[in-house]
C-alpha cells in the first residue's frame, strides 16, 4: 500500500504506482467519486488482468481518466462541442465519448472503437495520469456486482499482490459521472449521472 496525501501529491509520490502500471499491473486509487482501478489501456496483459480481477464481462467497456484537457487532446482529440463541454465541466464528473486511438486494447472499448474519458476532480487521480504520461482506466475498484468502495481499507484487494493500493483517504461517493457523446453531432446522453442533462445542453447553447 502506498499512502499519499491528496493535498500535497507529487509525481515523485506516485513513482511506485507508475512503475507498477508500466509493468502491466493494476493500481487502485481514489477518484472524486469512489476508488478506481488503473491499468495501462495499451497493455494486453494489464487489461486481461483487469477483467479477470473484477470478473467483468467482455462486452463491458472500460472508462478512462486523464490529467488535463491537454492530455485528452493529445491522446485522442476532442470535437468542437466536446471541447466546449470539457472547458465547462472538467475537472468533474462528466465523461465524454471520443474515438479510441488505434493502439488501445480492443477490450477497453469492447469493439466499439470509442472510449468514455474525463478529467476527475481529485488531485491523486489527475497526478497519476500525469505521472504515467497518458490516460489510465477508471473502472470502479470492486468486483462486478458488488458495491463501489470509498476508502482503501474496504478494497477487496488490499492484500493481493496483483494490485498496488494508493491510500489517499476517503472519497466523496455519490452519483457516477454523466456520459455524453458530442462528437460533431447533436449531443446524446449515454448515461445520466452527477451532472444534470439540462446543464449540459444549456452550456452548449450559450
Amino acid at each position: 500500500m502506498l499512502r499519499v496525501d491528496p493535498a500535497g501529491c507529487t509525481a515523485a509520490d506516485l513513482q511506485a504506482a507508475v512503475d507498477w502500471l508500466r509493468a502491466g499491473k493494476l493500481v487502485a486509487y481514489p477518484t472524486d467519486t469512489f476508488y478506481g482501478l488503473a491499468a495501462d489501456p495499451d497493455s494486453e496483459t494489464a487489461i486481461r488482468g483487469l477483467f479477470a480481477l473484477k470478473g467483468r464481462e467482455a462486452s463491458a467497456a472500460i472508462p478512462l481518466v486523464a490529467s488535463s484537457v491537454a492530455q485528452v487532446e493529445m491522446w485522442c482529440g476532442l470535437s468542437q462541442r466536446s471541447r466546449r463541454l470539457a472547458d465547462e465541466f472538467w475537472p468533474g464528473p462528466l465523461s465524454l465519448i471520443c474515438d479510441a486511438p488505434a493502439r488501445v486494447v480492443a477490450a477497453v472499448h469492447a469493439g466499439r472503437r470509442t472510449v468514455a474519458i474525463r478529467v476527475p476532480n481529485h488531485p491523486i487521480a489527475r497526478a497519476l495520469a500525469a505521472a504515467f504520461g497518458a490516460p489510465v482506466t477508471a473502472t470502479s475498484a470492486n468486483r462486478t456486482g458488488e458495491a463501489a468502495v470509498d476508502c482503501a481499507a474496504e478494497l477487496p484487494w488490499v492484500d493481493d499482490d496483483r494490485v498496488l493500493v494508493i491510500d489517499g483517504g476517503g472519497t466523496a461517493g455519490g452519483a457516477p459521472s454523466t456520459i455524453v457523446d458530442a462528437r460533431d453531432r447533436a449531443p446524446l446522453l449515454i448515461r445520466e449521472g452527477a451532472i444534470a442533462w439540462d446543464r449540459v445542453l444549456h452550456s452548449l447553447q450559450r
